[in-house]
């Protein structure tokens, strides 16, 4: 599940393109409506041209309500980044792609609105022009840019090719198994109560689970969870995700609080970063600024410490301890944003270090400097782990080489990872690692587990009165290599996630169809479905050597129950037209066994005669079991096959 969100100046038409996009309007205010200026966050959903539904993020453009905005687009995957072709850049055209910076938000689509109100293609050259030059050396750097019009149509069709085209090939969000839903919006509904809206980062959730607000450390339980107005038992990590949680009222709940599990995070009231400040600042940052603070949902004021300098110039980097005066809960890696609390303006922003400092540091400490510079670029574990996470499953050779760090530490932060079971091996039937054994990151397998569960019980639903999904069918549908998928298989099945049943055919050399299950699936007949199969199987045994065709039987017994008689055994088709039952079948193979273990061979006429059946029947049942290999075919007669 991914999430959008807009960005650019106030009246460039982006609530505008989100309705033309999606068919829904995400200004949810009487007065933004009536004002044509978002003011709140808004939401929408779509579904790209590739089938994947996204989820949007609309956020005020207008510089009185960039705080709000702050609040929402630090959760997105991507930005739709709006610029109105009849005016270019401007003031907040700026502020947000600086925001975007900060945020390290990986990329985009550029949409070149109201093309509609511009006559002269020079123009729109000209603001595409000086609008590349603005984009220089942001994460928006490469960005595609698309001319469009929310009124005409025009250009809509490319944006949502274009937004499929970024967001593929880009790995899930991980799920750590430790989720947590900075909330964005909070309401009550007649019935239900209290609802928390936001993006789940971090783990799923599931109804019926004790989660924990924070950081008031209020007790709850999941009663509902909504992702784009669709009821779901799982919420995915990524999504955008209505809580409905019990025993909380709703003013008891604000924008910034966090939904988690109890025990998975501890709130803070001091913070290490790294911090980059804009280069177009109106000042000089001192030591024991006060400034907001704004990470995930939260919005914070905060008392900055400069660790190692007396001062910050506008576009320079370095270390703060920030003192905040409300808690909040945030974890190593994630990104923030300062902004001057009077006169409003944006600092500047970076990476959380560490969201539990021991104590409050000494502001010209070396050793303190070296460690923070250590952390920038992120423990060895966490390289060797991020390494794993971008390949998905791939050998320790492939893992350490992308990790880009010198062997002897990359080789002790992957072994520690295994010890700690971040990393799993995939191979377990291998008793020792080589260089080609599979590895895969706790996460990634989670999120490979949780996508095999989801195909598995979509067939078990759609297909009822079948034992489980063809084991090569599931491969095709999880989109993994031959050897992969079957190191996966097997881990599942020693961990007891999911079972396999092989539909075999009691005939030395018979085909095995195995088909993968839930556990405790089983196929369930009511009475009138076994009636129906009762009565044809009498059919069957009225005339064993010249049974109904597939076509009589399947019309007989529909398609479905059919199926559901082939996966129980009762019958076994041989080819696309004849069908016998299976105490029929195993007669005859012992018989055509017999016969040619007397005779030394056999003839088509010769089986016929002594089944006193049709030709059909016989060249069938002769030409199945050369292709299983019970018998061999030798100019017109059939032997047993050498074994």
């Amino acid at each position: 599940m991914r999430v959008i969100g807009t960005a650019g100046h106030v009246d460039h038409g982006k609530s505008t393109l989100i309705e033309a996009l999606t068919g829904t309007h995400p200004d949810r205010l009487r007065e933004e409506r009536e004002r044509e200026m978002t003011i709140v966050l808004g939401f929408a959903w779509m579904t790209l041209p590739n089938g994947e539904e996204i989820g949007i993020v609309d956020v005020p453009g207008h510089r009185d309500f960039i705080e709000n905005m702050l609040s929402g687009v630090g959760a997105i995957d991507a930005a739709l980044f709006v610029v109105a072709a009849d005016e270019g850049v401007m003031p907040q055209t700026r502020e947000h792609l600086a925001i975007l910076d900060l945020l390290q938000i990986q990329g985009g689509v550029v949409a070149l609105t109201k093309i509609d109100m511009v006559d002269d293609p020079d123009w729109l050259d000209l603001i595409e022009a000086d609008l590349q030059e603005t984009l220089a050396g942001t994460v928006l750097d490469s960005a595609p840019m698309v001319r469009v019009s929310a009124r005409s149509g025009a250009g809509i069709p490319e944006l949502r090719q274009l937004l499929a085209d970024t967001l593929s090939g880009r790995p899930p969000r991980p799920d750590l198994g430790r989720p947590r839903l900075p909330v964005d919006r909070v309401f009550t509904m007649p019935g239900f109560g209290t609802i928390a809206t936001g993006t789940l980062t971090d783990g799923h959730f599931q109804v019926g689970e004790d989660v924990i607000i924070l950081p008031q450390e209020l007790r709850s339980r999941i009663r509902g969870l909504q992702t784009h107005k669709n009821k779901e038992q799982i919420a995915v990590p990524g999504s955008r995700t209505a809580v409905n949680i019990t025993g909380v009222d709703v003013d008891q709940v604000q924008r910034g609080d966090v939904i988690a599990y109890p025990g998975a995070y501890k709130s803070s009231r001091r913070l290490d970063v790294h911090f980059r400040m804009l280069g177009d600042v109106s000042q000089p940052l001192r030591h024991n600024t006060e400034v907001k603070l704004f990470v995930g949902a939260s919005e914070v004021i905060a008392r900055l410490r400069l660790l190692g300098a007396d001062v910050l110039k506008p576009g320079e980097e370095g270390w703060l301890q920030l003192e905040l005066g409300a808690p909040v809960v945030v974890v190593r890696g994630d990104r923030y944003i300062l902004r001057r609390p009077s006169p409003g303006e944006t600092l500047g922003g970076g990476i959380i270090l560490d969201p539990q400092p021991a104590g409050r540091h000494k502001r010209f400490n070396a050793k303190l400097i070296q460690r923070l510079e250590a952390l920038v670029g992120g423990t060895p574990e966490d390289v060797v782990l991020q390494a794993a996470l971008a390949l998905g499953i791939a050998p320790q050779k492939e893992i350490l080489a992308h990790s880009s760090l010198e062997e002897s530490l990359a080789q002790a932060a992957f072994q520690k990872l295994l010890d700690d079971r971040q990393l799993l091996v995939l191979d377990i039937v291998t008793e020792t690692i080589r260089p080609d054994t599979l590895f895969i990151s706790k996460s990634f397998w989670l999120q490979f587990t949780a996508q095999a569960e989801k195909e598995i019980l979509a067939y078990q639903k759609a297909y009822p009165l079948r034992l489980g999904v063809p084991r090569e069918e599931l491969k095709s549908r999880l989109k993994q290599p031959a050897r992969i998928f079957n190191a996966a298989l097997s881990r599942w099945f020693s961990e007891g996630k999911f079972a396999e049943t092989s539909l075999r055919q009691d005939v030395p050399g018979a085909s095995v169809i195995p088909v993968v299950h839930m556990p405790e699936h089983q196929i369930a007949l009511n009475s009138q479905q076994q009636q129906k199969i009762d009565r044809l199987l009498a059919r069957f045994a009225e005339n064993p050597a010249a049974p109904p065709t597939i076509k009589e039987c399947t019309a007989e017994v529909g398609d479905e129950l059919f199926n559901a008689m082939i996966d129980l055994g009762y019958v076994i088709p041989l080819n696309a037209e004849v069908v016998y039952r299976r105490e029929d079948y195993l007669y005859l193979a012992d018989l055509i066994r017999l016969m040619i273990t007397t005779q030394g061979s056999i003839s088509v006429a010769q089986v016929r005669d002594q089944l006193q059946t049709s030709r059909r029947y016989v060249l069938a049942l002769l030409e199945h079991f050369d292709a299983i290999s019970f018998t061999v075919r030798d100019g017109d007669v059939r032997k047993l096959k050498q074994r």
